[in-house]
């Protein structure tokens, strides 16, 4: 079975269009959202309706930072004062509808749990250490994840696949267990220097991870960014920064 894995699409609607798009054509049974579907850019509103008009059946759709932020008017973590005026400009402007759906449709503890065949799988917006705030990095101490097979996290909007062997009694596999870590990226904010919409394809068959890129309109999503926000979140998408 193939499963499409997105993240951090961040209120970018044409950024979403064409990643659907890809993800209809890739053969993908189901998919993982792991959080920040909203925030910075200006379709916050219309980027939940896709998700909820979309046919495949979603494993899990977590919160992220900015989920917790918007709907627990919690603003003092972000970095900059922008990052915090968005938040507050995007809470301000949700409609109940989107409310309704990151209330009651997300699952609003930013992790989850779950099984694809044999697989013990965890998704996590940010890492074990921080949930929601601290992203898990190749250099990181992963000793945590033992237990799980695949561990798929978000929040750094930058995208790796690496695997980590721990040493095991487990003799026919040479005493070591294996838990392979997928970031996909961000759909609708990279900042891995290229502006194109991303996401993970992962095949729970044969273990193949694909991470997809698409072009999409940027200039035409920018053109929809409100006066009253910083243009930092606008300009970006031009360099993937």
């Amino acid at each position: 079975m193939k499963t499409a894995v997105l993240s951090d699409i961040h209120g970018n609607r044409e950024a979403l269009s064409v990643i659907l798009d890809s993800v209809k054509k890739s053969g993908a049974e189901s998919m993982i959202i792991l959080g920040d579907i909203i925030d910075y850019g200006p379709h916050s509103d219309e980027v939940i309706e896709m998700i909820k008009e979309f046919p495949l059946p979603l494993i899990c759709n977590i919160w992220g930072n900015h989920e917790s932020a918007v709907m627990n008017e919690e603003y003092e973590r972000f970095s900059s004062e922008r990052g915090r005026e968005s938040a507050i400009f995007t809470r301000n402007n949700l409609s109940e509808k989107s409310f309704s759906y990151i209330k009651n449709e997300m699952t609003n503890d930013g992790i989850y749990e779950f099984s694809l065949g044999n697989l013990k799988c965890l998704a996590v917006h940010g890492s074990l250490k921080d949930i929601y705030w601290k992203s898990i990095r190749p250099t990181d101490d992963f000793s945590s994840y033992k237990e799980y097979d695949y561990v798929f996290s978000g929040h750094s909007h930058l995208p790796h696949f690496f695997e980590i062997y721990y040493d095991a009694d487990a003799p026919l596999m040479r005493n070591k267990k294996k838990t392979v870590f997928i970031n996909p990226g961000s759909v609708g904010q990279p900042r891995n220097h290229c502006p194109l919409a991303q996401y993970a394809l992962f095949d729970t068959e044969t273990g193949e991870v694909s991470m997809i890129r698409e072009e999409y309109d940027i200039e035409k999503e920018q053109k929809c960014f409100s006066h009253k926000t910083d243009v930092f979140y606008k300009e970006r998408l031009t360099k993937g920064v």
